[in-house]
């Protein structure tokens, strides 16, 4: 398994786009890596200058393909994805405020 802290810039006015949907349990519906998509993007971070922040496991090469493809490239924009080890991305970022707040 391979984790990373991922951080991008939301496209703010698509993010009531992405709430709904995941709300709607859609992304979580997404396979094969939908359940892993859904909970990171609940749980991101605002950091500074408004930059989302999250940990998020992944297999794809490049990092998080099939994600981006799917979702985050909608949403997001200047993403990047910085190796981490399981849970060290949360600890990192637990202090800062959630993206959906």
């Amino acid at each position: 398994m391979a984790y990373y802290l991922v951080r991008a810039r939301p496209r703010s006015e698509l993010l009531p786009d992405l709430w709904q949907r995941l709300e709607s349990g859609e992304i979580g519906g997404m396979r094969p890596f939908g359940r892993a998509l859904d909970y990171s993007l609940r749980n991101a971070r605002k950091a500074d200058a408004g930059v989302a922040v999250w940990e998020e496991e992944d297999y794809c090469r490049p990092p998080l393909a099939m994600e981006r493809a799917a979702v985050l490239d909608i949403y997001f924009h200047d993403l990047t994805a910085d190796p981490v080890d399981e849970g060290q991305g949360w600890q990192q970022i637990e202090s800062l405020p959630q993206l959906w707040g």
